[in-house]
C-alpha cells in the first residue's frame, strides 16, 4: 500500500469519526456485549466532548450520512427501503435523504464521453450542453442534439467513483463486521449481508451498459401502451461509462400544482400508477425497482387518460413463476381474511422451515391483520400491510427474500406516490380485480393453452430424445429393482443375524444361570435347600454347559 492511500484511508476514518462525534452516533452503539477494554476505550473516546444534538436519532443519523458524501447517502436510501430491519422513525428519517451532489466540470464529461465512445464530441453530436441537467452520486446528466435533429440525454459516470466506492464500501464491511460480532441482534439483522448487498447493487450502477438493457427490456413490454412511455436508448453511442438516450418532456410527478394546471386527471393518473405496478409484477416478472418521484414524469399529451414516462432504470426486480403464483394467491387469500391459507403458503413456497405449526403462524398473521381490516379500505396501506407480513413471518425464521425486498420498496413507492396524487387511492379494490383476472387466466383454458403453446417449441425439440430417455428410465429401474432385491437380502440377512444373536445372548444367559444355580445347590452352607446332593449339581452343571454349547 503506497503512501498515499495510506494517507487517504486515514484522512476518510477521520473525517467519519469526526460524523460520529459531531451527531453523537456513539449512542447507537450497543455497550453492554462489548468486551470490558472496548467499553472503557469508547468511554474516552473524543465524541464525549461533543453535546449530543437536540434532535432525534434518525435526523441525526440522517445528517450525519449526508455529511459523509454520497456514497453514504445512497446506503441510507438503501436502508430506509429495509424496514423490516430498522424501526419506523429511523426508516422514514432515512427516506428524507437528498442524493444532492455538485456536479464535476463539463470539460471532464467531455473527456469521457470522448475516450468511451472513441470520437470527437462533434463527431458524435450536432450540440452538447457543457452544463450538466443533473447530477447525483454515481452520474450526471448533460443534454444534446444529434446531427439528424434527435434531442437526447447523455448520462455520464462520475470519475474516480469506483475508487472511492471501494474505499467507502471497505469501510463499511469493517463496520458491519464490527456490529455483527458484538450487537446482540447482529446475528439476525445481516449487516454484512446488507453491506455486501449494497455493494452489488452500487457495481451494477455503475455500468450504465445494463441500465440501457433493463430500459430496453421495459421499452418493449410496454410498447405502443398508453400506460407508461420508456425512452428509446441509441446503442451506438452507449458504453459501460456512458449512456445516450432520448430526451422526454412532461411534469415531474411530484408537482402537484403544474398537473393540476395541466388539467391531468390525478385520481386516474394514481389508479394508473397501481396498474402499472402489477402489469410489471404480474404479467412481465420484470419491474422498474427504483420508482421515486424523481424518476417519474407525466406526460400532458392526453390529460384525461395521462401517461406515465419513467427514467433511470439502474435497478430493477424480477420475479419467479413460483414468486407471482405465491404473491398472487397470498394477497387474495389476504382479501378474503383466509390467514390458514396464507400460513400453509408461506410453508408450502419453503419460504419458512416445514416444521412450522400452521395454527401458530396462522394466529400471528391474524394477530397482526385483524386490526388492519377494522379500519376503511382506503386508509389501509398495501405496502405497510406487506411490510408487516414480512416481519411476522421473519419471527419463524423465514429468510430474507432479495426480489420481495424489492418488490416491497416499489410498492411502498407507488402507494405513496398515488396517494399524494389522489389521497383517496383505494389501492386494494385497485388491485383486487387485477388479481383475480390474473390467476382466472393463469388457471383458465386459455391461459392453459398459452402455456401450452409458449413451451411446444422446447417440448418439440426435445421429443426425439423422448424414445431414448424412456429407455433409460426404464434401464434405472430395473437397476433399482435388482438394487431393491439386492437390499431387501441384505435386510433380511442383517435381521437374521440380529435374530440369531439375541437369541444366543438368551442362552448364554441361560447357562450362566444354570451353571449359577449349580454352585448355589452344591454349597454345603446353603442351609435354604433341605437337602443338598452332588448329583443335583452335576446336572445343573452339565445342562448349563450344554446350553453355552448350543449355536
Amino acid at each position: 500500500m503506497s503512501k498515499l492511500v495510506l494517507v487517504a484511508k486515514l484522512r476518510r476514518i477521520f473525517v467519519i469519526l469526526w460524523a460520529v462525534s459531531r451527531y453523537r452516533l456513539d449512542e447507537f452503539i450497543p455497550r453492554k456485549p462489548l468486551p470490558l477494554s472496548v467499553r472503557l476505550l469508547l468511554a474516552f473516546a473524543p465524541w464525549h466532548l461533543f453535546p449530543t444534538p437536540k434532535l432525534s436519532k434518525g435526523e441525526r443519523l440522517r445528517l450525519a450520512l449526508e455529511s459523509l458524501g454520497p456514497i453514504f447517502v445512497k446506503f441510507g436510501q438503501i436502508l430506509s427501503t429495509r424496514r423490516d430491519l430498522l424501526p419506523d422513525d429511523i426508516a422514514d428519517e432515512l427516506k428524507k435523504l437528498q442524493d444532492d451532489v455538485p456536479p464535476f466540470e463539463g470539460e471532464e464529461a467531455k473527456a469521457i464521453v470522448e475516450k468511451a465512445l472513441g470520437k470527437k464530441l462533434a463527431d458524435l453530436f450536432a450540440d452538447f450542453d457543457l452544463s450538466p441537467l443533473a447530477s447525483a452520486s454515481i452520474a450526471q446528466v448533460h443534454s444534446a442534439t444529434m446531427h439528424d435533429g434527435r434531442d437526447v440525454v447523455v448520462k455520464v459516470i462520475r470519475p474516480g467513483i469506483e475508487k472511492t466506492i471501494g474505499q467507502d464500501i471497505a469501510l463499511l464491511l469493517i463496520l458491519a463486521t464490527l456490529l455483527e460480532k458484538y450487537w446482540e441482534d447482529g446475528r439476525r439483522l445481516h449487516p454484512i449481508q446488507i453491506v455486501k448487498d449494497y455493494e452489488s447493487t452500487i457495481y451494477d450502477e455503475l455500468d450504465l451498459q445494463r441500465e440501457a438493457a433493463n430500459a430496453s427490456q421495459l421499452r418493449r413490454n410496454f410498447l405502443n401502451s398508453n400506460l407508461i412511455y420508456i425512452p428509446e436508448i441509441y446503442w451506438d453511442y452507449t458504453h459501460k461509462s456512458v449512456l445516450v438516450m432520448e430526451r422526454i418532456k412532461g411534469i415531474p410527478v411530484a408537482d402537484i400544482d403544474a398537473l393540476k394546471a395541466a388539467n391531468i386527471n390525478l385520481k386516474h393518473l394514481a389508479e394508473t400508477g397501481v396498474e402499472i405496478f402489477f402489469t410489471q409484477v404480474f404479467r412481465d416478472s420484470f419491474f422498474h425497482a427504483d420508482m421515486h418521484p424523481g424518476n417519474i414524469f407525466v406526460s400532458t399529451l392526453t390529460p384525461e387518460k395521462p401517461q406515465y414516462i419513467a427514467i433511470d432504470f439502474g435497478i430493477v426486480g424480477t420475479l419467479t413463476p413460483e414468486d407471482q403464483n405465491y404473491l398472487a394467491r397470498n394477497l387474495l387469500a389476504f382479501f378474503k381474511r383466509d390467514y390458514k391459507q396464507v400460513a400453509e403458503l408461506h410453508i408450502s413456497s419453503g419460504w419458512v422451515p416445514e416444521d412450522t405449526r400452521v395454527d401458530e403462524f396462522e394466529s400471528a398473521i391474524r394477530t397482526v391483520c385483524e386490526p388492519i381490516f377494522e379500519r376503511p379500505l382506503k386508509d389501509i396501506s398495501f405496502g405497510q400491510f406487506l411490510l408487516r407480513l414480512f416481519q411476522t413471518a421473519r419471527r419463524f425464521n423465514m429468510e430474507v427474500q432479495p426480489q420481495l425486498v424489492l418488490l416491497q420498496k416499489t410498492l411502498l413507492n407507488i402507494e405513496g406516490l398515488g396517494r399524494q396524487l389522489y389521497p383517496d387511492l383505494d389501492l386494494w379494490n385497485t388491485a383486487k380485480p387485477y388479481l383475480e383476472n390474473w390467476m382466472k387466466e393463469r388457471m383458465a383454458p386459455p391461459g392453459v393453452f398459452k402455456n401450452i403453446k409458449q413451451h411446444l417449441p422446447e417440448w418439440l425439440e426435445q421429443s426425439p430424445e423422448v424414445p431414448r430417455l424412456l429407455f433409460d428410465a426404464m434401464t434405472q429401474i430395473k437397476h433399482l429393482n435388482r438394487r431393491d432385491e439386492s437390499s431387501a437380502r441384505i435386510v433380511a440377512q442383517l435381521a437374521e443375524e440380529a435374530d440369531r444373536r439375541r437369541r444366543r445372548s438368551n442362552h448364554i444367559l441361560a447357562g450362566i444361570a444354570l451353571i449359577a444355580a449349580g454352585v448355589f445347590v452344591a454349597d454345603p452352607t446353603n442351609i435354604n435347600l433341605i437337602q443338598n446332593t452332588p448329583w443335583q449339581a452335576t446336572l445343573l452343571y452339565v445342562g448349563g454347559a450344554l446350553v453355552l454349547l448350543r449355536k
